[in-house]
């Protein structure tokens, strides 16, 4: 959520209203005020450090670190106070929906599953992922929210696109919870990088940027990743591309530029290159065999 100039008001339609808020520039302190529709679902997304909330409906006051999150529900409007201390950024997504909107997306009246999830949503259930913690942001987040924050088109297209990102953000969501009692009190990096490279090999990305899609310091990313999986991040990457491009090599009716750039490779040059290096023979010859 880096490098993003874009503030107030992002989206607004009659079930949704997202509003990112950020002070890039304080003075002593910065501070805001968080209003909460009734009967609405609040997904707050907090991303900078010590941020202080205090909800004034019932008096409770949080901390937060960088790069968590809560989902509430509030069952009538109230407004929620923010601030950091000491010249701190302040900076926050908040995304409000419609209780009628997640009924009718859940549907709890269709089985037992939805019932609790809606049930679940209504108590508050997913403020907090272990005892007192609340839940961190995963990669497949902040991926989601640079999405939202930098999508320009309007209409219905975007109608489309925020409320196809929402489901899949309430997806993670459901599915962070559900592993709560087989994972540990925060997740491992090793595990994250993994996840997020088994799912995104394909695509023209670079080590360097998941540390700053995850705020994860380059140096912590390669030790970790390496001691727990005895290879570098950068060798597993190119590891899955070339199993891949293996596959589907084999196939003459796909280009070779086709092929590389469905293995993350912007230039052909470099995939032939890697291709090389790691079979002994060039795409073509092994094609041709």
């Amino acid at each position: 959520m880096k490098n993003q100039s874009k503030n107030g008001l992002l989206f607004r339609s009659e079930d949704i209203k997202i509003i990112m808020q950020e002070d890039s520039c304080p003075e002593t302190y910065s501070r805001s005020n968080m209003i909460e529709g009734k009967s609405s679902f609040n997904l707050i997304f907090l991303l900078s450090p010590n941020i202080n909330l205090e909800a004034q409906d019932c008096g409770t006051h949080f901390i937060f670190k960088k790069n968590q999150y809560i989902l509430h529900y509030s069952r009538q409007e109230s407004t929620a106070k923010l601030w950091t201390e000491n010249q701190e950024v302040l900076k926050y997504l908040q995304i409000q929906i419609n209780y009628q909107y997640i009924f009718n997306l859940i549907n709890p009246e269709s089985n037992r599953e939805s019932a609790e999830i809606l049930e679940n949503m209504i108590e508050n259930n997913y403020i907090f992922l272990h005892k007192e913690t609340p839940p961190n942001m995963t990669v497949e987040m902040h991926i989601i929210l640079r999405e939202i924050v930098s999508y320009s088109k309007r209409g219905v297209m975007q109608k489309l696109f925020i409320e196809a990102k929402i489901i899949k953000l309430l997806i993670l969501i459901f599915e962070q919870f559900n592993e709560k009692n087989t994972i540990e009190t925060s997740p491992k990096t090793p595990s994250i990088i993994k996840k997020f490279v088994d799912e995104n090999f394909h695509k023209n990305i670079k080590v360097e940027e998941i540390g700053k899609l995850i705020g994860i310091n380059q140096n912590k990313i390669r030790k970790e990743f390496k001691a727990q999986y005895h290879i570098t991040v950068t060798d597993y990457l190119s590891e899955l591309r070339m199993l891949k491009a293996k596959k589907m090599i084999i196939d003459k009716e796909i280009m070779i530029k086709e092929i590389a750039i469905e293995c993350g490779y912007e230039y052909v040059q470099n995939f032939t290159r890697a291709f090389k290096k790691k079979y002994g023979v060039s795409p073509e010859t092994l094609r041709n065999g």
